[in-house]
């Protein structure tokens, strides 16, 4: 598992921990989606259902890969 800083909406500075896997489809999905990861994340932020955003973005990640 990795802990890695993001800046949500160019202001909110956090971090998130997520494995390995995890990371490296979030950072695919940003790289076809044409966007930056701070973009996805702030996007991602901003539909979420959950409270905790590490699970909210594994959830985003299933969905889309589910697509």
């Amino acid at each position: 598992m990795k802990k890695k800083s993001v800046i949500i909406a160019n202001r909110h500075q956090t971090s998130i921990s997520l494995e390995d896997e995890f990371w490296e489809e979030l950072k695919a999905i940003a790289q076809k989606e044409s966007m930056a990861i701070n973009q996805l994340v702030t996007l991602i932020d901003k539909e979420r259902k959950v409270e905790n955003l590490s699970s909210a973005i594994r959830v985003y990640i299933l969905k889309y890969l589910k697509k």
